[in-house]
């Protein structure tokens, strides 16, 4: 005997919302916890240090010495700078400079000298307009 002769059979079917919602509440979940890691990279230049024959005595008046001590004592062209401000190094590096447009500035620091007394002589240099700055370097034997 068939009681429901009249009634249609509903068709068993999935219902996709419950899943979907578990789907996204996973991705959500992922997209959280992960890291991502981004690398950056900074491009430099170095120099390559090469011996040159040039003419000294030309070169030697367009070029002003700074000395860095490790205490942090400023001296340009063998002379003592008393350092009160960038300012007061700008000033000491013009005087040196004697009217030349854009002398060679090289910066021979102590290897005990703290970085932030070189930057203060790049950043005079730069203040007093003068944008060649180079550094020395000092080769050692190993015997």
């Amino acid at each position: 005997m068939n009681f429901q002769r009249g009634q249609k059979k509903e068709e068993p079917e999935i219902n996709l919302v419950p899943m979907i919602d578990v789907l996204l509440v996973i991705l959500i979940f992922l997209v959280i916890t992960t890291t991502y890691s981004k690398f950056s990279e900074l491009e430099i230049t170095l120099p390559q240090a090469a011996t040159v024959e040039t003419d000294h005595a030309e070169d030697t008046s367009k070029v002003i010495d700074v000395s860095v001590s490790a205490m942090g004592d400023y001296t340009i062209n063998l002379v003592p700078i008393k350092f009160a401000s960038i300012e007061s190094l700008r000033e000491a590096l013009q005087s040196a400079a004697k009217n030349q447009e854009n002398p060679i500035i090289i910066i021979s620091a102590d290897a005990k000298a703290t970085h932030q007394s070189v930057i203060t002589v790049m950043e005079a240099a730069r203040l007093a307009g003068y944008n060649q700055v180079t550094f020395t370097t000092e080769m050692t034997d190993n015997n």
